[in-house]
Formats: C-alpha cells, structure tokens, sequence
C-alpha cells in the first residue's frame, strides 16, 4: 500500500455541472478531497473550492479522495436534510464505471457481501458475514479489453468503500487502487480508476427529476 499523495488544485468552472438558486451538481476531479481532512494540509477540498462561490454550499454526500465525478451540494439547511434524505431511503439513482483487472467468466452479475470497518487497519473495510452491515453491488461488462475490462457499477447501498471492496473480492480489483488492488493492478494505472457517471434525484424544490450524466476521464 503506497500512501495517498496530496495535490494541490486550481478550481476549474467546468467541475459545475449544473447550478441553481438551491443546488449545485459538480464534477470532482480525482485526488481532491469531498470535505475537509484532519490536520492543516488536508483542507483543500471539493467543498472549499465551491465555498469561494457559494459560502452556502453543504456538502450531502461524499466520494473518496481518489473517486472522480459527480456529487449534489445543497445551498440550504432546507435542501440538505431534503437530499439527505433521497440518500438515506434510496431513492436517488447512481452508477459508476470502472477499469478493472481480469477476465470474469460471466458478463454481469450481483455482489452480495456485508461489511464493517476493519478496525485495526482503519480506513480498510472488511468483508464480515456476522458484524458487517448488508451491501449489494450490481455490475455489467462493457468493454473487455486484452488484460482489464470497463465495468458499470451500479451500488444499491452506499457503504464506505463498497465498490472498490466488492471487485477486490470478486477477483478483478479496480486499477490504480492504493488501498485494496494487488501490486500489478495497482501499477498499471496512475489513478484510482472509478468514476462517478450518472446521478439521478428529485429536486427538492421543484420536485423535478434530475439527471445528469459525466464520461469517465480515464
């Protein structure tokens, strides 16, 4: 495991996708944090570049540091605990593709495999069938190439580092990840390769659906 290297980044208007009155949908970049870390150099974020703009902007959910694409910000106490709440019942709707390692002999499937932090190698989370929490994992082939293939995932629950847990499990980690991929996976990719596509909810106010699509910068 190599440690995460901290980057320094200049805010681009184009990681706004969308911005209104209530909400703001960006594109984060990977390597940049969703919220502030612990200690001085790591308060550069997602969410102090878009406080520059709009001192307003809450953060409702997050993705890992290395995790690029798309993310909700509310813009009110109101729209927050709204949007938190879509998260929180599962009515939003989200996908990501992913470059992983490998030849899976079957072309989509479901992962069902519980998790928990594992405590003692904190932030890695661990498969536990006793103590973890349920989490399911939808996943699709859409591009097998000679030695990797580009995947969808399609996460039902939102556990800490599901994705990246449930394909290291599954046998084809995804490339690029410092946290659980294997020495060669790791390598072959300078970035965690998993990239938040498609981000689908109801806009508390207007009550309209949303949707919003971002390509894989891979």
């Amino acid at each position: 495991m190599h440690p995460l290297t901290m980057k320094q980044f200049q805010f681009d208007p184009s990681w706004i996708i969308y911005v209104d009155e209530y909400l703001i949908v960006a594109n984060k970049p990977s390597g940049l944090l969703s919220v502030p870390g612990r200690g001085p150099d790591k308060q550069e974020c997602l969410l102090s570049h878009l406080s520059n703009l709009y001192p307003d902007a809450k953060i409702v959910h997050r993705l890992d540091m290395d995790t690029s694409g798309l993310m909700v910000v509310a813009r009110s106490a109101e729209v927050h605990r709204h949007l938190s709440r879509q998260f929180q019942e599962r009515q939003t709707q989200k996908s990501y593709q992913a470059i992983c390692s490998g030849h899976p002999s079957l072309s989509k499937g479901v992962i069902n495999l519980p998790m928990r932090c594992d405590w003692e190698r904190r932030p890695l989370q661990m498969i536990d069938f006793k103590q973890g929490k349920g989490a399911q994992t939808y996943w699709k082939i859409l591009e097998q190439y000679q030695n990797t293939f580009l995947v969808e995932l399609t996460p039902i629950t939102g556990r800490s580092h599901q994705l990246r847990l449930h394909m290291k499990t599954l046998g084809h980690p995804i490339l690029g990840d410092n946290l659980y991929a294997d020495p060669d996976s790791l390598s072959q990719a300078n970035r965690l390769m998993l990239h938040a596509k498609t981000l689908k909810f109801t806009h508390p106010i207007t009550n309209q659906t949303l949707q919003f699509d971002s390509p894989n910068e891979f």
